[in-house]
């Protein structure tokens, strides 16, 4: 994911990074209709997600430490990404085995592993609500995210990013939600956050956003704590968004934002996911 390494205090500086904020409006009402997509992770314990619906992405040398230069390698191991028997989907970031020799893009050998989940190709979301609830892992040099990225064909930052939500390892009670465009990506990414009453990893959350033409909410637990419209970009408001976009799920460690790891953090960093619903129109 290409990440911003000060996004903190452009969101500041622009005037919106939201704290308790409210949004110019609620999201819709989507969620109160049947999704026309849907993950719940019923399965046996250690069995991977659906290759139906889920893309598993590995390495990250080839990657540029996944443009951020981090530090875990992307793997297709259960350790990393698997059912827990019990409804849920848990991506876990881990030291990786001395012996393992996994090529890092920062360094010789990546000190750790985890996994990154995507539906490009399989489903996508046009117009209509997202809806992902989980716990987050919290910790030095830790950063699971839960986004979204275009399915126009484009280069990154044209193609379009939505970060659903973010909570970088130093900051366990905030949830950043960002979006990224032609003028305004990494650490100019436009967005705002919401402090949770504790950490991430502490309670499961629903983390949303309501993506309508022209307008996208953010929501935690049904609290809306930004909006965007292209009134809030920069000229020449390049609105990316009316476009399919497909999911991913992942736990970096490590790279420009969060920094390094160092020996408090948790081992496995476990996001844990119950359930992936979509709203409104989209593929699948």
């Amino acid at each position: 994911m290409n990440r911003r390494t000060v996004l903190a205090v452009v969101l500041a500086l622009s005037g919106l990074l939201c704290g308790c904020g409210s949004a110019e409006e609620p999201p819709s009402p989507s969620s109160r209709e049947n999704p026309f997509w849907q993950a719940e992770f019923d399965g046996e314990a250690a069995t991977r997600p659906s290759e139906e619906s889920w893309n598993t992405e590995t390495g990250n040398r080839d990657a540029e430490g996944w443009g951020n230069n981090e530090l875990q390698y992307y793997t297709d191991e259960a350790a990393n990404s698997g059912l827990d028997g019990e409804g849920h989907l848990l991506i876990s970031a881990r030291p990786a085995p001395a012996d393992a020799r996994l090529p890092c893009y920062t360094q010789e050998f990546c000190t750790w592993t985890s996994a990154r989940l995507t539906t490009e190709g399989k489903v996508a979301l046009t117009h209509g609500r997202a809806e992902i609830r989980a716990k987050l892992p919290t910790g030095t040099g830790l950063l699971p995210a839960i986004w979204m990225l275009g399915d126009n064909g484009a280069e990154w930052p044209a193609q379009g990013e939505i970060d659903i939500c973010e909570v970088v390892g130093r900051e366990p009670r905030t949830v950043y939600g960002t979006a990224h465009g032609p003028a305004y990506f990494n650490e100019n990414g436009i967005g705002g956050s919401l402090t949770l009453p504790a950490d991430a990893s502490q309670a499961f959350h629903t983390y949303a956003v309501d993506k309508q033409p022209r307008r996208i909410t953010w929501s935690v637990d049904g609290k809306p704590y930004f909006t965007l419209t292209p009134s809030k970009l920069p000229a020449p408001r390049d609105w990316v968004f009316e476009q399919d976009m497909h999911l991913l799920l992942n736990v970096a460690v490590g790279g420009d934002w969060p920094g390094p790891p160092d020996a408090s953090t948790p081992s496995p960093a476990t996001m844990t996911i119950d359930y992936v619903r979509l709203y409104g129109k989209g593929r699948a």
